[in-house]
């Protein structure tokens, strides 16, 4: 298996739950984060974690949600309301809790096109979401 260049069936997806697909979004949104702010310049590791947790924390994401949101095919965005409507077991302190379930439906839809290997579409969202954004120093 490849994990690098996955095309999951969807049986195989649709057996995962939301929680599941937002566990697996999250590391991918985080890496693309990273790769993002390493090709922008970002030094040292101080300042890539700080800028990291910057861009992943969950308000952030629920900003990032807001930019992609009209773009979002009827399927796409039945997956990000699927993870957002799931009820959390806690909310981070410096989030709602709008902002964790929006977050979550991020997360959740970052890891459905991830096991698809529809690396296209997550680049073409996440290019829309950091576009107005420079790494912060």
């Amino acid at each position: 298996m490849d994990y690098f260049h996955l095309s999951a069936s969807r049986d195989q997806i649709n057996a995962i739950s939301n929680l599941g697909l937002a566990h697996l979004g999250d590391g991918v949104y985080e890496l693309m984060v990273r790769s993002w702010l390493c090709l922008h310049g970002k030094a040292s590791a101080q300042s890539l974690h700080r800028a990291t947790v910057r861009y992943v924390a969950a308000p952030a994401q629920a900003r990032a949600v807001e930019r992609i949101l009209p773009l979002l095919t009827e399927e796409e965005g039945d997956v990000y309301r699927r993870g957002r409507n799931v009820s959390p077991h806690f909310v981070p302190q410096k989030a709602s809790r709008g902002e964790y379930q929006a977050a979550t439906g991020l997360e959740a839809l970052f890891g459905w096109l991830y096991l698809q290997g529809r690396t296209d579409r997550l680049n073409q969202l996440f290019l829309k979401i950091m576009e107005e954004d420079t790494p912060c120093r």
